[in-house]
């Protein structure tokens, strides 16, 4: 079983530091390594507590993952060393999640100019067709992205944008469709043109790359839309799963049907629905034969999900989950004891 790892074990210098190869939370100088498990509700263990990440983070008195938004982390982001200088340095606060994920069509390349602070080359972001490498997510509070916003210069050196170019994969095979990522803003962190094509950071180590020079390249070919001021952690995804009175033509669709755009896709969902003996269904996750219900994209998720977290009260809470071909999609989780609940078959009429 993995291990809690120190940030010495993964050095931040030379920029950008090295970074374990599991998903990981860090506080207090310190990892604990994280593991895809559905059966947990955030589908997310820490180990080696044998843990649900949500309720680790509850513990501490953090924001779940619901409360988190998604940043692309291609250079010192991910390194548990950098985390602490964040802390120590920008004041970041909280446990820091980031997780594993495979970027398709993307590659880190290093960027034309050097870090102010000790001439470093610094990492920069390019799109990169058929190819694919390993760098990480993010789930930031949005205190902490107010201090990577610090960190990255948003605005002077790198932009806040949502990512449109590629794919991005976590491992638990969750895509994140327009993640958040900071880009170049200025020519100076736009890609170094050397030898006439753009220089990936896994080729050559930080002591080499003095000799590529200064010359940027025109673009980084990113399809991007730039963020303007502050992004909500209920902005993303635009997708919720219904299993129940929410569904189109139950009990409570007049309540969704405003915020609905779009013809609603049906789909099955891993793990349990049982009765609740109250004319409304409980949703766990897990296994299982699956759930069936429906996606519905939303209009406006920040405008209908407050509306929708008040209809379905404390008895439910509202996580994100991975749909059959790796969409993420909002649902609710029933969040009492399910004991002597029996299991509702697939023809449950609400």
């Amino acid at each position: 079983m993995a291990q809690p790892f120190t940030d010495d074990r993964h050095p931040a210098e030379p920029y950008p530091g090295t970074r374990p190869e599991h998903c990981f939370v860090h506080l207090d100088e310190t990892g604990w390594p994280v593991t895809p498990d559905l059966a947990m509700e955030s589908g997310w263990r820490v180990e080696p507590e044998n843990v649900d990440l949500d309720q680790w983070l509850a513990d501490r008195g953090e924001p779940p993952l619901a409360g988190r938004m998604p940043v692309l982390g291609y250079g010192s982001n991910a390194n548990p060393s950098k985390v602490t200088w964040l802390r120590d340095e920008l004041g970041l606060v909280g446990p820091a999640v980031v997780l594993r994920a495979r970027c398709e069509g993307l590659a880190a390349v290093w960027a034309a100019g050097l870090r102010t602070r000790d001439g470093q080359r610094c990492a920069t972001l390019a799109a990169a067709p058929g190819s694919a490498e390993e760098h990480s997510v993010w789930f930031a509070t949005p205190e902490q992205l107010r201090v990577l916003d610090r960190c990255e210069g948003r605005g002077l050196r790198y932009r806040l944008v949502r990512l449109h170019t590629g794919r991005v994969t976590l491992q638990n095979g969750g895509v994140i469709d327009s993640v958040l990522a900071y880009t170049a803003a200025s020519k100076n962190r736009l890609p170094v043109l050397f030898n006439g094509r753009m220089v990936r950071c896994s080729e050559i180590e930080q002591e080499y790359t003095r000799h590529l020079g200064d010359r940027p390249v025109p673009s980084d070919g990113l399809d991007v839309t730039e963020v303007h001021g502050a992004p909500s952690a209920d902005d993303w995804p635009e997708l919720l799963f219904v299993y129940g009175t929410l569904m189109p033509g139950a009990s409570a669709w007049h309540l969704m049907e405003p915020h609905v755009t779009g013809t609603p896709d049906v789909v099955r969902l891993a793990g349990t629905l049982h009765d609740t003996g109250l004319g409304y269904p409980a949703f766990r996750p897990g296994t299982g034969p699956g759930v069936p219900g429906y996606v519905v994209r939303l209009r406006s998720p920040e405008d209908a999900l407050p509306l929708l977290d008040e209809y379905e009260g404390d008895e439910y809470r509202r996580v994100r989950v991975v749909l059959p071909g790796g969409r993420i999609a909002w649902t609710y989780l029933w969040t009492s004891p399910i004991e002597n609940m029996p299991v509702l078959p697939d023809g449950w009429v609400h």
